[in-house]
Order: structure tokens, then sequence, then C-alpha cells
């Protein structure tokens, strides 16, 4: 029981009510208000840094020659239209809502891990390869994009790791047969319908907060807790990740941003006590980290890299010049 209140707890939390209040209301807001605003918005460039601004946007999009969409595409019109809208089409809608409604495009929702066929609107990609078909926004940021203020120091922790994540995938599972019950780590799986040998209960992100190392493996596409462990004063622990979403994971260096373990996990007990007895090293770890994270905590900027991003989507697709 008290586990499930935990769960409850809106601490370290966004807040799901706003969000889903806020896009709701969206919906019924004509969309030629906004289209209105979009050259303002773009002309807010001249407030940043312009360079460092289009290198976000060529690195989320990397289309480069053009491509005619096929039938499949659908217009953005439709978007807030789907049976089942989820975060996904909200996400979406928040900076389609600026672009003429009969452009279309194409959109391939949830964690992705392949690269689409046809450049396609997502929020997560493989870091290597030909990844121009798959064109980063920022997605399901309710979940993913939550930073905090942890008030504890690095050496007021324990010296241990915590650990808590659904294990489904073959790489988690092997990760708990490894360390379930290590004296150095607190891990455990939070899912019930398999391995139970491995549930550990539930703890709150200010009961991760008391560790000096928080694990940040890969699931089905990125590690989704990333983003918040960077923010913290604790060293997030994972392997060279394989996949990215807005985040940039592939822009992340090892031993500089987190701390790096090998892919087969043999040396995490090495990694941890390095860092516990190397606490100079570590705190710079953590503030290259909060250095880091900081640039996604500016929505103008933020705002502006997204509709760059679709314009570019557009402008690559023929689409730039329609008309409604």
């Amino acid at each position: 029981m008290f586990e499930n209140f935990k769960r409850l707890s809106f601490r370290h939390k966004n807040n799901k009510a706003w969000y889903y209040f806020r896009n709701h209301v969206r919906r019924y807001l004509p969309s030629v208000i906004f289209q209105k605003r979009l050259e303002h918005k773009l002309a807010s460039i001249k407030d940043f840094d312009a360079d460092y601004i289009q290198k976000r946007v060529d690195y989320y999009n990397r289309l480069e020659e053009v491509h005619e969409l096929s039938d499949k595409a659908e217009s953005i019109s439709n978007l807030l239209h789907h049976p089942k809208l989820s975060v996904y089409h909200f996400d979406t809608y928040e900076y389609m809502r600026y672009f003429k409604q009969n452009l279309k495009a194409l959109f391939v929702f949830g964690d992705v891990i392949h690269v689409p066929e046809e450049p396609s609107i997502v929020k997560s990609r493989p870091i290597n390869g030909d990844i121009a078909n798959s064109v980063v926004l920022k997605l399901e940021k309710l979940r993913h994009f939550l930073f905090l203020n942890d008030k504890k120091s690095f050496q007021s922790k324990k010296n241990m790791m915590v650990g808590r994540n659904k294990a489904k995938q073959p790489h988690r599972i092997k990760f708990l047969e490894m360390y379930f019950n290590h004296p150095m780590c607190n891990i455990g799986q939070v899912n019930r319908d398999v391995n139970p040998q491995f549930i550990g209960s539930r703890m709150t992100i200010t009961e991760h907060l008391d560790y000096k190392f928080i694990l940040c493996l890969e699931g089905w596409d990125v590690a989704s807790n990333l983003k918040w462990v960077m923010s913290s004063n604790s060293l997030a622990v994972m392997t060279k990740p394989i996949y990215e979403t807005w985040f940039m994971e592939g822009t992340l260096i090892p031993n500089y941003h987190y701390v790096l373990i090998k892919d087969d996990y043999s040396d995490l007990e090495e990694r941890l006590n390095y860092y516990i007895e190397h606490t100079e090293e570590a705190l710079k770890i953590i503030e290259n980290a909060h250095d880091y994270q900081k640039q996604f905590k500016n929505k103008k900027q933020e705002d502006l890299i997204s509709l760059l991003v679709l314009k570019k989507y557009f402008e690559k697709t023929k689409q730039e010049n329609n008309e409604e």
C-alpha cells in the first residue's frame, strides 16, 4: 500500500494535470493565430547565439537532400483528431500549429530504435549510421524532461549506487543478475510480471538522491531518468548510449558528463570505488553535467529550435511554399 502512495508523490515531477489541461485548451484555439506569429518567433534568433541555434537544428534535422513525401504522409490538421490522443500528439502540435495546416508530415511515435524509410518526426533514434530520416522533436517531455534542485552534496551521500526501473529487456535483466545482491548496489525492478526474484521496493526521486551513484541503463530506447540524474548532485552511471532524443545523448562525453561502465558491466565496482576515492573528479563530472543540461532550460530558445527544425523539415520535403 505504501509503495502505491509513493507513485502518487508530486515532488520532483512535472504537473500532469496542468499539462493535459493546457493541451486540451490548445486544441480549440484557431491555428491561424499562431501562424501569424511564426515570423516573429523565427526573428527572435537575433536574441540568441545564431551559430549555436543552427548547430542544434542541424543535429536534430540532418536532411540535406530534398525528399517528396509519399501518400502515407498526413496533414497537420489531422494531428489532434487521432482516436487515442497521447503526449506525442500534444507535444508535436505545440509547434506544428505555427505552420499552415495543410502541410504534411510522417510521424513515428513511441520508443523508436529504427530509422524510417521516409523523413519522419520521431522522439528517439539510433546515434550511429545514416539517421537523416529520423527528425527529432522534443516529445514525451512530460516524462523525460525533468530537472531537479538537489540540496544534498555529493560528499554527504551514501557510497552506493541505486537503481529502479522496469526490467523486461535482456540487458537490464543481465545487470540485475550480476548486481542485485551486491553490497554497493541498491537496485531492483518495479514491474512484477517477470523475474520476481529481482523486485525492489519503489523509491521516490528524493530517496534516489541519498546515493552518490544512480543507474541510467537504456531501456527500449534511452534511459528516461538520465535528464534528472544529470541535474542532481549524484553521478549518472551508464554504458555508452546507443540511442538519443532531444537531449542529444550522442554528444555526451564518457567520464566527463557521466560515469562510463563497460557494455558487459564487469567494471562497475571498480568505477564506483574510483569516484568514491577521487571526490574532486566526481564533483567535476557533476559540474559538467549541470552545465550540459542548462541548455535545455531556456523555453524561448527551445521553442525557436523546435520551430526551425520543423521549418527545415517542410523545406526539405518541398512544402515550404504550400498555400491553404
